[in-house]
């Protein structure tokens, strides 16, 4: 019997040498987050709420890798309901200070909380009365003491073999900024709609924001007579290239001929050169409105298992065809 492959390539990696350290990265990742969650409390949650009360901006500055952290944070929050932006310290000194208005919410991120282009920050954003939260493992530092609230990042040790990457300090940085982000979302009873409107260009937000009128065909639809035979449906459904001929007028629809339909005639034997659309043809097709939303639609289709809905306006009339799974 042949050895199991994943098993092969697990006995495979036990020899290399670069997996015990990963593995060793992800152990101290694991205990760092441990220390986090039992560190958790009463500064994590002041730290939200002044947040949810501020009426202006979240936001984030930090420097060389806490600037790169920081930018992910303030990303994430505002994709996720907390308008916030980046603001590097080295620029604000120099001008881009005028991003923060009175009244802020500062996230200010420094291992140490002595970075010098944050320090040199602190007397004007004290000036702007900008409420600061300070993440940071210098919990007696310049930056924490200038702070509102501390959120402690520290670490035993860094991953990093030398102790001096900020690999582990890092990851505990982004960590509670997602515990932030997600913490307000729940706050705020942020669902996938408000999600969706962050992101229009997305496919979450293009199904949940558009209606069935912005993608359904309204022109030169497949229309048939319900006396004509089911041979010249096919040439209906051939040139409308929707999989289905509509079988009546747009202001009486009668039924749909679909593909499918079709097929089982052809099994059933019938003469489709002499069989009439109407006597084969579905006489309750499924619709959906054309206000309704995509998302509604595509569940629509995936329930019942058919490629097309057809769109009506509130007197029953067709208005177009919707369909999602070309």
């Amino acid at each position: 019997m042949m050895p199991d492959k994943a098993l092969q390539a697990d006995n495979r990696s036990e020899g290399l040498a670069p997996v015990p350290a990963a593995r060793r990265l992800f152990a101290a990742y694991g205990d760092a987050i441990n220390r986090l969650d039992k560190a958790l409390g009463a500064p994590f949650a002041a730290a939200v709420e002044m947040i949810l009360a501020t009426s202006g901006h979240v936001v984030v500055c930090g420097m060389g890798k806490s600037g790169l952290i920081g930018r992910k944070i303030a990303a994430t929050l505002a994709s996720t309901g907390t308008p916030s932006l980046f603001l590097h310290p080295a620029e604000a000194i120099h001008g881009d200070l005028g991003m923060v208005r009175p009244g802020d919410v500062m996230i200010l991120i420094s291992n140490s909380g002595e970075t010098e282009e944050i320090v040199r920050l602190l007397p004007a954003l004290q000036r702007l009365d900008a409420k600061i939260i300070a993440l940071t493992a210098g919990e007696a530092s310049s930056m924490a003491r200038a702070a509102q609230i501390v959120l402690d990042i520290s670490v035993d040790r860094e991953a990093c073999p030398l102790n001096l990457a900020p690999t582990t300090s890092a990851m505990n940085t982004l960590v509670l900024g997602d515990a932030i982000a997600v913490a307000l979302m729940e706050a705020r009873g942020f669902e996938a709609v408000d999600f969706a409107m962050t992101h229009p260009g997305g496919a979450l937000g293009r199904r949940l924001l558009t209606r069935v009128r912005d993608q359904m065909r309204s022109e030169a639809l497949p229309f048939v007579d319900a006396d004509a035979p089911v041979q010249d449906a096919i040439l209906v459904m051939t040139e409308g290239r929707l999989g289905l001929a509509l079988v009546g007028s747009a202001d009486k629809l009668q039924g749909v001929l679909t593909d499918g339909d079709l097929r089982r005639l052809l099994v059933r034997g019938l003469d489709l050169a002499r069989t009439p659309v109407g006597e084969v043809a579905s006489s309750s097709p499924l619709t959906i409105n054309a206000d309704q939303l995509m998302a509604d639609a595509e569940a629509r289709m995936q329930e019942s298992r058919v490629q097309c809905l057809v769109v009506t306006d509130a007197s029953d009339h067709v208005v177009g065809v919707v369909q999602i799974f070309e």
